[in-house]
C-alpha cells in the first residue's frame, strides 16, 4: 500500500497538484493540517484542521490500513516540550501504532517503543534549511512493514 503524506502546503496549489501528479499509483493520500484551502478543491486527500485553517476538517482522525491505525492531527494541539508523550498518549487511547502529523515543518520518521510517528515537513517551507518536503509510506499488505521515504521539492 502507498501512502502518500503531506502537511502545511499553506494554500499552495501547484506543490499540491504537483504531489497529486507525481503519485498517481498512491493508494492513500494524507494532509496533516494547514491546508488553507476548501475541502472541496482536494477532496483526494484526507484532510485534519492545522493552527491556520479557517475550514471544516476535523481536528483528528483515525484510519486503518492493513496490519496498523493511523491517527493523524496537527500538532499544534500539544505541548512543546513533551509532544511527542503527548502524541504517543493520543495515539494509544485510540488504537493506533502511527502517527502522521504536521505543523512543525520539520520532516521526521521515529519509531519509539513499537509507535511509528511521522511527519512529512511542509510542502510551503521547511524550518530546518532543507527544501520542502513531503513523505511516502509503504505498508507490505502481507507482512505489515513499512517503509518511510522523504520526497523533496524545489
Amino acid at each position: 500500500m502507498k501512502i502518500v503524506v503531506v502537511s502545511d502546503s499553506h494554500g499552495i496549489r501547484s506543490r499540491l497538484d504537483d504531489v497529486l501528479a507525481e503519485n498517481q499509483d498512491a493508494d492513500l493520500f494524507l494532509h496533516c493540517g494547514d491546508i488553507c484551502l476548501d475541502s472541496y478543491e482536494y477532496p483526494q486527500f484526507v484532510t485534519v484542521t492545522g493552527n491556520n485553517d479557517y475550514y471544516d476538517y476535523p481536528s483528528e482522525l483515525v484510519l486503518n490500513v492493513p496490519h496498523h491505525r493511523i491517527i493523524m492531527f496537527h500538532s499544534h494541539l500539544f505541548g512543546y516540550f513533551n509532544r511527542d508523550k503527548q502524541m504517543i498518549k493520543k495515539a494509544k487511547e485510540k488504537g493506533c501504532d502511527i502517527i502522521c502529523y504536521g505543523h512543525t515543518h520539520i520532516a521526521d520518521y521515529r519509531n519509539i517503543h513499537d509507535m511509528y510517528i511521522l511527519n512529512p515537513g511542509s510542502l510551503q517551507m521547511s524550518r530546518d534549511g532543507k527544501d520542502p518536503s513531503y513523505a511516502i509510506m509503504y505498508i507490505d499488505e502481507q507482512t505489515g512493514a513499512i517503509q518511510v521515504e522523504f520526497r523533496f521539492v524545489a
